[in-house]
Protein backbone atom coordinates (compact mmCIF):
# COMPACT_ATOMS: atom_id res chain seq x y z
CA UNK A 1 0.00 0.00 0.00
CA UNK A 2 1.46 3.60 -0.82
CA UNK A 3 1.89 5.44 1.77
CA UNK A 4 2.36 8.92 0.66
CA UNK A 5 1.26 10.51 -2.68
CA UNK A 6 4.59 11.73 -3.17
CA UNK A 7 6.08 8.30 -3.14
CA UNK A 8 5.52 8.24 -7.31
CA UNK A 9 7.92 10.61 -7.32
CA UNK A 10 10.88 9.02 -5.70
CA UNK A 11 14.11 7.82 -7.32
CA UNK A 12 13.48 4.16 -7.91
CA UNK A 13 16.26 2.02 -6.84
CA UNK A 14 16.43 -1.46 -7.63
CA UNK A 15 19.38 -3.76 -5.63
CA UNK A 16 20.91 -0.38 -4.87
CA UNK A 17 21.06 0.53 -8.05
CA UNK A 18 19.42 4.17 -9.79
CA UNK A 19 16.79 3.03 -12.44
CA UNK A 20 16.83 6.24 -13.38
CA UNK A 21 19.73 6.06 -15.87
CA UNK A 22 17.55 3.19 -17.78
CA UNK A 23 14.94 5.86 -18.30
CA UNK A 24 17.23 8.68 -19.18
CA UNK A 25 18.48 6.22 -21.67
CA UNK A 26 14.96 4.88 -22.67
CA UNK A 27 14.42 7.97 -25.30
CA UNK A 28 17.35 7.26 -27.22
CA UNK A 29 16.49 4.00 -27.84
CA UNK A 30 13.21 4.58 -29.52
CA UNK A 31 13.89 6.86 -32.16
CA UNK A 32 14.56 4.84 -35.31
CA UNK A 33 17.82 6.21 -36.98
CA UNK A 34 17.81 7.82 -40.08
CA UNK A 35 18.95 5.81 -42.98
CA UNK A 36 21.15 7.49 -46.28
CA UNK A 37 18.13 6.31 -48.60
CA UNK A 38 16.46 8.42 -50.70
CA UNK A 39 12.95 6.92 -49.48
CA UNK A 40 12.55 5.80 -45.84
CA UNK A 41 9.79 4.25 -44.56
CA UNK A 42 6.27 6.10 -43.14
CA UNK A 43 8.01 6.40 -39.85
CA UNK A 44 11.57 7.83 -40.92
CA UNK A 45 9.63 10.50 -43.06
CA UNK A 46 6.87 11.48 -40.25
CA UNK A 47 10.09 11.79 -38.04
CA UNK A 48 12.03 14.19 -40.52
CA UNK A 49 9.11 15.74 -41.10
CA UNK A 50 8.34 16.91 -37.31
CA UNK A 51 11.91 17.46 -36.80
CA UNK A 52 12.51 19.70 -40.10
CA UNK A 53 9.57 21.54 -39.09
CA UNK A 54 10.41 22.10 -35.23
CA UNK A 55 13.38 23.46 -36.39
CA UNK A 56 12.36 25.99 -38.33
CA UNK A 57 9.78 27.06 -36.35
CA UNK A 58 12.38 27.41 -33.14
CA UNK A 59 14.78 28.91 -35.12
CA UNK A 60 12.61 31.99 -36.62
CA UNK A 61 13.70 34.50 -33.88
CA UNK A 62 17.70 33.43 -34.06
CA UNK A 63 19.92 35.38 -36.55
CA UNK A 64 23.11 33.27 -38.06
CA UNK A 65 24.60 33.30 -35.33
CA UNK A 66 22.43 31.12 -33.07
CA UNK A 67 21.57 28.40 -35.73
CA UNK A 68 24.45 26.74 -34.20
CA UNK A 69 22.42 25.67 -31.15
CA UNK A 70 19.96 24.15 -33.57
CA UNK A 71 21.21 20.61 -32.69
CA UNK A 72 20.91 20.78 -29.17
CA UNK A 73 17.64 23.20 -28.91
CA UNK A 74 15.85 19.92 -31.15
CA UNK A 75 17.54 17.02 -29.39
CA UNK A 76 16.55 18.69 -25.94
CA UNK A 77 12.98 18.89 -27.26
CA UNK A 78 12.35 15.35 -28.29
CA UNK A 79 14.25 14.03 -25.05
CA UNK A 80 12.10 16.41 -22.61
CA UNK A 81 8.71 15.24 -24.66
CA UNK A 82 9.53 11.34 -25.00
CA UNK A 83 10.69 11.51 -21.08
CA UNK A 84 7.40 13.50 -20.10
CA UNK A 85 4.91 11.23 -22.69
CA UNK A 86 6.25 7.62 -21.24
CA UNK A 87 5.78 9.36 -17.45
CA UNK A 88 2.31 8.80 -18.38
CA UNK A 89 2.38 4.91 -19.07
CA UNK A 90 1.67 2.30 -16.00
CA UNK A 91 4.57 1.41 -13.46
CA UNK A 92 6.61 4.18 -15.28
CA UNK A 93 8.86 7.02 -13.33
CA UNK A 94 9.13 10.37 -14.83
CA UNK A 95 12.45 12.09 -14.48
CA UNK A 96 11.70 15.17 -15.21
CA UNK A 97 9.74 15.41 -12.21
CA UNK A 98 13.18 15.89 -9.85
CA UNK A 99 13.98 19.40 -9.73
CA UNK A 100 17.81 18.27 -9.88
CA UNK A 101 17.41 17.14 -13.06
CA UNK A 102 15.50 19.89 -14.65
CA UNK A 103 17.93 22.32 -12.89
CA UNK A 104 20.82 20.47 -14.16
CA UNK A 105 19.14 20.74 -18.12
CA UNK A 106 18.69 24.69 -17.53
CA UNK A 107 21.57 25.75 -15.49
CA UNK A 108 24.62 25.19 -18.13
CA UNK A 109 21.97 25.75 -21.03
CA UNK A 110 20.79 29.42 -19.55
CA UNK A 111 25.07 29.95 -18.31
CA UNK A 112 25.79 29.02 -22.12
CA UNK A 113 23.66 31.54 -23.62
CA UNK A 114 24.93 34.03 -20.74
CA UNK A 115 28.80 33.48 -21.10
CA UNK A 116 27.99 33.73 -25.53
CA UNK A 117 26.43 37.28 -24.71
CA UNK A 118 29.42 38.56 -22.58
CA UNK A 119 32.04 37.08 -24.95
CA UNK A 120 30.40 38.16 -28.56
CA UNK A 121 28.33 41.05 -27.30
CA UNK A 122 29.19 42.67 -23.59
CA UNK A 123 27.95 46.11 -24.00
CA UNK A 124 24.16 45.02 -25.36
CA UNK A 125 24.20 41.97 -22.80
CA UNK A 126 25.07 44.76 -19.94
CA UNK A 127 22.70 47.12 -21.64
CA UNK A 128 19.48 44.55 -21.13
CA UNK A 129 20.34 45.89 -17.21
CA UNK A 130 19.11 49.00 -17.68
CA UNK A 131 16.25 50.23 -19.87
CA UNK A 132 16.91 53.59 -21.95
CA UNK A 133 15.13 56.73 -20.29
CA UNK A 134 15.96 55.46 -17.14
CA UNK A 135 15.61 58.32 -14.45
CA UNK A 136 18.87 58.57 -12.85
CA UNK A 137 17.43 57.94 -9.44
CA UNK A 138 16.15 54.41 -10.42
CA UNK A 139 19.31 53.42 -11.74
CA UNK A 140 20.73 51.69 -9.23
CA UNK A 141 17.20 49.92 -8.36
CA UNK A 142 16.88 48.80 -11.91
CA UNK A 143 20.47 47.12 -11.99
CA UNK A 144 19.30 45.21 -8.68
CA UNK A 145 16.24 43.89 -10.14
CA UNK A 146 17.38 43.19 -13.68
CA UNK A 147 20.40 41.07 -12.22
CA UNK A 148 18.05 39.08 -9.77
CA UNK A 149 15.59 38.58 -12.65
CA UNK A 150 18.73 37.41 -14.60
CA UNK A 151 19.38 34.90 -12.24
CA UNK A 152 16.33 33.67 -11.68
CA UNK A 153 15.51 32.55 -15.11
CA UNK A 154 17.34 29.01 -14.72
CA UNK A 155 15.31 28.31 -11.47
CA UNK A 156 12.22 29.74 -13.37
CA UNK A 157 12.91 27.14 -16.37
CA UNK A 158 13.66 23.80 -13.51
CA UNK A 159 10.30 24.92 -11.31
CA UNK A 160 8.02 25.83 -14.34
CA UNK A 161 8.88 22.10 -15.52
CA UNK A 162 8.85 19.97 -11.98
CA UNK A 163 5.62 21.82 -10.83
CA UNK A 164 3.50 21.56 -14.16
CA UNK A 165 4.20 17.37 -14.54
CA UNK A 166 4.11 17.29 -10.43
CA UNK A 167 0.56 18.65 -10.01
CA UNK A 168 -0.78 16.64 -13.24
CA UNK A 169 0.47 13.44 -12.30
CA UNK A 170 -0.69 14.17 -8.39
CA UNK A 171 -4.14 15.18 -9.86
CA UNK A 172 -4.23 11.73 -12.06
CA UNK A 173 -3.86 9.64 -8.95
CA UNK A 174 -6.02 11.67 -6.35
CA UNK A 175 -8.78 10.93 -9.34
CA UNK A 176 -8.21 7.06 -9.99
CA UNK A 177 -7.85 6.57 -6.12
CA UNK A 178 -11.10 8.09 -5.69
CA UNK A 179 -13.11 6.12 -9.23
CA UNK A 180 -11.23 3.30 -7.41
CA UNK A 181 -12.54 3.67 -3.91
CA UNK A 182 -16.46 4.92 -5.21
CA UNK A 183 -16.65 1.88 -7.06
CA UNK A 184 -18.53 -0.88 -4.71
CA UNK A 185 -20.25 2.17 -3.03
CA UNK A 186 -21.20 4.88 -5.56
CA UNK A 187 -20.88 2.88 -9.26
CA UNK A 188 -22.58 6.14 -10.87
CA UNK A 189 -20.10 8.59 -9.27
CA UNK A 190 -17.22 6.19 -9.83
CA UNK A 191 -18.29 6.11 -13.66
CA UNK A 192 -18.25 10.55 -13.86
CA UNK A 193 -14.84 9.92 -12.01
CA UNK A 194 -13.77 7.81 -14.64
CA UNK A 195 -14.53 9.91 -17.64
CA UNK A 196 -12.87 12.87 -15.49
CA UNK A 197 -10.08 10.53 -14.86
CA UNK A 198 -9.96 10.27 -18.56
CA UNK A 199 -10.51 13.88 -19.75
CA UNK A 200 -7.78 14.84 -17.43
CA UNK A 201 -5.28 12.03 -18.97
CA UNK A 202 -5.78 13.53 -22.30
CA UNK A 203 -5.02 17.17 -21.01
CA UNK A 204 -1.72 15.81 -18.95
CA UNK A 205 -1.09 14.57 -22.34
CA UNK A 206 -0.83 18.31 -23.90
CA UNK A 207 0.73 19.71 -21.10
CA UNK A 208 3.77 16.57 -21.62
CA UNK A 209 4.11 18.28 -25.32
CA UNK A 210 3.67 22.05 -24.18
CA UNK A 211 5.81 22.22 -21.20
CA UNK A 212 8.88 20.23 -23.16
CA UNK A 213 8.25 22.86 -25.80
CA UNK A 214 7.87 26.06 -23.52
CA UNK A 215 11.20 24.80 -21.50
CA UNK A 216 13.30 24.88 -25.20
CA UNK A 217 11.20 28.02 -26.68
CA UNK A 218 12.21 30.22 -23.55
CA UNK A 219 15.89 29.28 -23.61
CA UNK A 220 15.84 30.14 -27.45
CA UNK A 221 14.59 33.84 -26.22
CA UNK A 222 17.82 33.73 -24.11
CA UNK A 223 19.56 32.98 -26.92
CA UNK A 224 18.32 35.52 -29.10
CA UNK A 225 19.30 38.06 -26.49
CA UNK A 226 22.82 37.00 -26.23
CA UNK A 227 23.55 36.39 -30.39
Amino acid sequence: MMLSFFDQFMSPVYLGIPLIAIALTLPWILYPTPSTRWLNNRLLTTQSWFINRFTNQILLPLNTGGHKWAVLLTSLMLFLITLNMLGLLPYTFTPTTQLSLNLGFAVPLWLATVIIGMRNQPTQSLGHLLPEGTPTLLIPVLIIIETISLFIRPLALGVRLTANLTAGHLLIQLIATAAFVLTPMMPTVAILTTTVLILLTLLEVAVAMIQAYVFVLLLTLYLEENV
